[in-house]
């Protein structure tokens, strides 16, 4: 005995998972399900490419409904009206923005509704105009942009080519005359100081050497920090008084600054005498007993009689409380043969040998 199919229950049981599932899809598809909603009606004065019937509707980028129309209007060739559906949540006011918008890779098309400051008044907002060039992509922009230059370049074809020409002329002018460019540009290189900057010749102070042994070493611990000096004096190059400069100097300079120069010789001088117990610079790190402080009162070339180098110190050695344990004043000059760098030099390393001597036996003795 065959048992027969109850062909008619299968087949109502498709037709309504298939209807349960198409309702799904509905629901999903329009955020929003099968609530209340609201009807608008938007003009666009242009093309809307691709824009289909179904398409979403967005305000400020949130999902809120979907077109339900298009068509064409009858008064109008170029507009078109569209109808859309959104919830009846949705804020749209009179002067709510209206446009397309294409989204993803393949630039699908939604209606996008944007801001509103407007309070809804008394009469129902039902039309909604978009804004001018709304449904032009990118693509489209593109074209009309480059049709636009196109035009402008069609409508100035005579005087591009006359410019055009101007400057081959200008060009081959310029390749005329090559040389005598160079020889502006060099010389205005030379007037506004753009020249490559000449080399500078340096000149070394050098310490005391034949430092006369008293028999007595350097008590304790001494720190011989960098010397105090007026602004005019921090500087690498060689001063004259009265002020000004002499030929020759100009390209001379010292190793480094006056005050940190007198201090590196001045520490190899005492080192001349008793390395084991020279002083040592203040950023040393060692606490010291005594601290040599100088001070250069002068370090210049005198010029208001026969030329000399001038070299004056003040020095103080203190002790750990700052008290002054002695103090006084080395001067020393030395004349100099010829107003030239190299003789300049050798008069003040005379005077700085004899100074540095000085201050050697004189700390020695006082501490």
């Amino acid at each position: 005995m065959e048992t027969r199919a109850p062909f008619v229950i299968v087949g109502a049981f498709v037709l309504a998972a298939i209807g349960a599932v198409f309702g799904f899809l509905y629901w999903l598809h329009n955020t929003g399900g099968l609530g209340a909603r609201t009807d608008y009606y938007v003009q666009f004065d242009g093309p809307v490419p691709g824009l289909l019937v179904g398409a979403g509707v967005l305000f400020n980028g949130i999902r809120v409904g979907e077109v339900t129309s298009l068509a064409l209007a009858s008064d109008d060739a170029r507009r078109v009206n569209a109808t859309i559906s959104v919830g009846v949540t949705t804020p749209v006011r009179p002067d709510t923005k209206v446009g397309l918008e294409f989204q993803g890779l393949t630039g699908v098309p939604v209606v996008a509704l944007e801001g509103g400051k407007q309070l809804a008044s008394s009469v129902k907002v039902t039309t909604l105009v978009a804004e001018a060039g709304a449904g032009q992509s990118m693509t489209q922009a593109a074209r009309d942009t480059l049709r636009r230059v196109d035009t402008v370049l069609a409508d100035n074809s005579e005087p591009l080519k006359n410019t055009i020409a101007n400057l081959q002329v200008f060009a081959e002018g310029l390749a005329r005359n090559t040389g005598k460019l160079d020889g502006i540009v060099s010389g205005l290189e030379k007037m506004t100081g753009g020249a490559p900057p000449v080399q500078k010749t340096t000149y070394d102070l050098r310490a005391a050497h034949d430092v006369a042994a008293s028999g007595r070493t350097i008590k304790g611990l001494l720190g011989l920090p960098e010397p105090t000096a007026i602004a005019m004096l921090q500087t690498q190059r060689f001063l004259f008084s009265p002020g000004g400069d002499a030929p020759g100097f100009a390209d001379a300079m010292w190793a480094d600054s006056i005050p940190k120069l007198l201090q590196t010789r001045l520490i190899e001088s005492f080192e001349n005498y008793d390395i084991a117990h020279a002083p040592l610079r203040s950023v040393d790190g060692a606490p010291a007993d005594h601290q040599l402080v100088i001070d250069v009162r002068r370090f210049q070339i005198a010029m208001d009689g026969e030329p000399m180098a001038e070299i004056a110190l003040s020095a103080r050695i203190l002790d750990k409380n700052g008290g002054v344990v002695a103090s006084r004043l080395f001067k020393q000059g030395q004349k100099i043969g010829k107003i030239e760098p190299v003789s300049a030099v050798a008069a003040f390393n005379a005077a700085f040998g004899r100074i540095a001597k000085d201050i050697v036996g004189w700390t020695v003795e006082a501490l």
